[in-house]
């Protein structure tokens, strides 16, 4: 092991690397062991910071709620449906950037306060557009969920932009399913066009949610 001087380990430093080696080995070959072995300590320093790995992914996804949004800022003077499709959009985007990242995010627990500011916002515009805050809670909550969900499969076909699992050949599984045309053509709006069905799937979510609350 180096012996040269290292900057003192933290919190923050240990989740940055954890995400550079996401994109390498997945979830699944993501280790304290090989997050370690990339800051060059001995395994046990990390537990000084984090008692499990679900620890260490609430601390992961902190950090990338804390890099979507930097620079963001926010207009009070959005609708509602603008601030939700923005912020669905926008994590979206973060999700996406990160193999697994939908898996890492979903479930997790901030770390700090970071994501207040923006909450707070968010919920000002919902109450400020006639909303209780019960229905602003569960209203973005909902459009949360869809979008977590939805990345979380997404990247079960496409674990990065630009790569595509085995399997997922939208053409060769219409020639199996070629008894049932229906399924077989449903392929193409299944495992293809993912930002169209993303866009069409907010689309009945704040539909929803006007038809549900009578709020336009």
């Amino acid at each position: 092991m180096s012996t040269e001087r290292r900057a003192p380990l933290d919190r923050r430093k240990v989740a940055d690397t954890a995400l550079r080696l996401l994109n390498e080995t997945g979830l699944d070959g993501l280790t304290l062991r090989a997050i370690a072995r990339e800051l060059d300590v001995k395994a046990p320093a990390l537990y000084w910071h984090f008692k499990d790995k679900q620890a260490l992914l609430d601390e992961m996804a902190t950090e990338m709620y804390r890099r979507m949004i930097a620079g963001a800022v926010l207009d009070p003077a959005d609708t509602w449906q603008e601030r939700l499709l923005a912020a669905c959009r926008g994590l979206r985007t973060a999700l996406t950037g990160y193999r697994d990242g939908a898996k890492v995010f979903s479930g997790s627990r901030f770390t700090g306060t970071e994501h207040a500011p923006a909450m707070e916002s968010h919920l000002r515009v919902f109450t400020g557009a006639g909303f209780t805050l019960a229905q602003a809670v569960q209203a973005m909550r909902t459009a949360n969920m869809y979008t977590i969900g939805f990345v979380t499969e997404e990247q079960g076909v496409r674990p990065l932009p630009g790569e595509r699992r085995e399997g997922y050949d939208v053409e060769e599984r219409a020639r199996r399913m070629a008894e049932f045309p229906l399924v077989a053509e449903a392929g193409k709006l299944l495992f293809d066009g993912y930002d169209e069905q993303f866009e069409d799937g907010l689309k009945l979510i704040v539909a929803g949610i006007e038809a549900a609350y009578g709020i336009r």
